[in-house]
């Protein structure tokens, strides 16, 4: 009965790490899949941009991915949060 439990909790052990390692296989790729936009979306999206600034608006037309943008809105984020904290 012991030697049962004990390949039970093996076989959960074995499933809880597989299913770990496939989504943080999954969620590398999707940060850091390529940019997929065409140059007119790119285009579109900083003109969109150029009332939030000049430096977001260029960003927009560069080849970045998923990973980068949450940086940015990272940065961007701090930088706000330090000019309203003033």
């Amino acid at each position: 009965m012991a030697v049962m439990a004990n390949t039970n909790s093996m076989i959960r052990l074995f499933v809880v790490a597989a299913i770990v390692a496939a989504a943080g296989f999954a969620l590398f790729m999707m940060l850091t899949t390529p940019d997929q936009r065409s140059f007119s979306q790119k285009v579109g999206d900083a003109v969109d941009a150029l009332p939030d600034g000049g430096d977001k608006a260029v960003r927009q037309l560069e080849d970045r991915t998923p990973a980068d943008k949450i940086g940015d809105a990272l940065k961007d984020g701090r930088k706000e949060v330090e000019k309203n904290a003033r």
